[in-house]
């Protein structure tokens, strides 16, 4: 069994869904299903039970689910021995203003497990660029939110998070339960900077131009919003100063969480990063 096809197998076990473990895996349907269904065939066994809406993994399938985790982590571990072998091997992630979710707590702890020997390099980044410095080589691998230009990277979803829009307490939508886009169009927005990726910026102004303060960091959204009665969009279950409240909004896609690096890139820490992320981010 080639690694690479236990890498395929264990994209679609943990998608349960070929064509989203396609995407996931960059690379088109059809093929694949001929390199589960060869598995299939070295193995002996049948993996997956396959519906119009899914698959389900069988007892065979389960049992190689755990053993195929365990044999990429070894080839990865055995990787960055060897990498590390020449030299202090180190990595520097990128975040967006997630140093305070849980999962990064959880992710921090499994990736110490996996790679003792690792240093890890944080660089904290503000809202005007949502790939944390990668696209300028700063970083290694990003742990931000979508959507953005994703033109030569490589994005992984981590989880998704419903939005809402934040409005000073004492202002007469807060007292509603949820909010619609339309509710707020005589309002004023915060902006980004000029230059920022214009994906990034359309979204966080639910589609549309807008007119409004220009911020760069979480807190400036948040004083603008106290202090001119501006109002944004922000993840809801987050945290706010009590004089400030957030809305759910019915019509805003999620924001999507999510772990991104540069296509094409090989190395298997960040390789390892992304899979341990992945997991961190689920529970």
């Amino acid at each position: 069994m080639e690694l690479r096809i236990l890498h395929y197998f264990v994209a679609v076990a943990e998608e349960l869904h070929f064509g989203r473990a396609a995407a996931r895996l960059h690379m088109s349907q059809p093929p694949l299903s001929r390199a589960i269904k060869q598995l299939e065939a070295d193995v002996g066994a049948l993996l997956f039970v396959r519906s119009p809406t899914g698959v389900m993994l069988t007892p065979a399938g389960t049992l190689l689910l755990d053993e195929a985790r365990a044999l990429l982590d070894h080839a990865d571990r055995v990787r960055v021995r060897v990498s590390a072998a020449a030299g202090v091997a180190t990595m520097t992630v990128g975040m967006l203003g997630g140093g305070n979710d849980p999962a990064v707590s959880r992710l921090a702890a499994a990736y110490r497990r996996h790679h003792p020997g690792i240093d890890i390099r944080i660089r904290d980044t503000d809202l005007t660029d949502p790939t944390c410095g990668l696209r300028a080589g700063l970083v290694d691998v990003a742990l931000t939110r979508a959507p953005f230009d994703e033109t030569g990277l490589t994005v992984r979803v981590l989880r998704t998070d419903p939005v809402g829009v934040v409005l000073r307490a004492d202002d007469p939508l807060a007292r509603r339960d949820r909010l619609r886009l339309v509710d707020l169009s005589d309002r004023r927005w915060f902006q980004f900077p000029p230059g920022t990726d214009p994906v990034w910026q359309s979204y966080w102004n639910g589609g549309r131009p807008r007119e409004g303060p220009v911020v760069r960091a979480v807190q400036e959204c948040q004083q603008a919003v106290l202090w001119n009665g501006t109002v944004g969009l922000a993840p809801l279950g987050h945290d706010l100063p009590a004089e400030l409240a957030a809305v759910p909004l019915t019509d805003m896609a999620p924001s999507r969480v999510v772990a991104v690096s540069n296509e094409g890139d090989t190395n298997p820490l960040i390789r390892s990063f992304i899979e341990i992320a992945t997991v961190a981010y689920r529970h």
